[in-house]
């Protein structure tokens, strides 16, 4: 891991396109901005391991057929 230290108002680059800037520091508690593409997901640390855990949790629960024909029917229905 790289430890780095900034002060408000300095930044950092990730690569060529991704800047964090130290927007204010309070006690133990910085803002940081993120100016990154469009195209790059930002997630904080504790809501990205909540979606990994969901989207393990929806890989691993089984599909009823009857669930299965519905979507098919639904699919039929709304091709037009």
């Amino acid at each position: 891991m790289l430890v780095l230290s900034r002060k408000k108002g300095q930044s950092i680059m990730i690569g060529h396109d991704i800047e964090i800037s130290i927007i204010d520091v309070q006690g133990e508690q910085i803002r940081l901005g993120i100016n990154a593409p469009r195209s790059v997901t930002i997630h904080r640390k504790e809501v990205f391991e909540e979606i990994i855990q969901e989207n393990k949790q929806a890989a691993s629960t089984a599909i009823s057929p009857d669930i299965i024909r519905t979507m098919r029917i639904e699919k039929k229905e709304g091709e037009e």
